[in-house]
């Protein structure tokens, strides 16, 4: 599996993330954002060959819906073929790590195997080392009734 991590700055341009196609992808939203720039990122989201979105963090439901919707708009809103039809979540009353553990869990395409993820931070500064150590020391979730 293929990790990447990617921050961007709200209203940012959009680097280009084609070569981890197929892909699923955590977006960590720790910053407003306009909605004419979550409907961007969200049509290139799936432009870019994501099959699995996970949103975490502010109005991560609007996430949700903006990639359900560009998926549609990909397809004139008319059937979805099942190769290319994006799973979504939203996680908003999760900590992060249980998103992290559902990532690499639980989140598959049903037909599409997804080897590639790409961790996109919405933030006014790079966390990468924070983030990427969070998700690979989260591997088994532990509750109180464990201990």
């Amino acid at each position: 599996m293929n990790l990447k991590y990617l921050q961007l700055l709200p209203e940012s341009n959009l680097p280009e993330i084609t070569q981890f196609r197929p892909f699923k992808t955590v977006v960590l939203i720790e910053k407003n954002v306009s909605d004419e720039w979550r409907s961007l990122v969200s049509n290139w989201i799936i432009k870019s060959g994501c099959l699995y979105m996970m949103a975490w963090g502010k109005e991560c439901s609007a996430w949700d819906d903006s990639v359900d919707f560009a998926n549609s708009e990909e397809f004139d809103f008319e059937g979805i073929p099942e190769d290319k039809f994006v799973m979504t979540t939203w996680h908003d009353d999760e900590p992060l790590n249980e998103v992290f553990f559902f990532c690499k869990n639980l989140a598959f395409h049903p037909i599409i195997e997804l080897k590639n993820t790409v961790i996109l931070h919405i933030f006014d500064q790079n966390k990468e080392k924070e983030i990427l150590s969070l998700y690979a020391g989260t591997e088994k979730l532990i509750y109180p009734e464990d201990i």
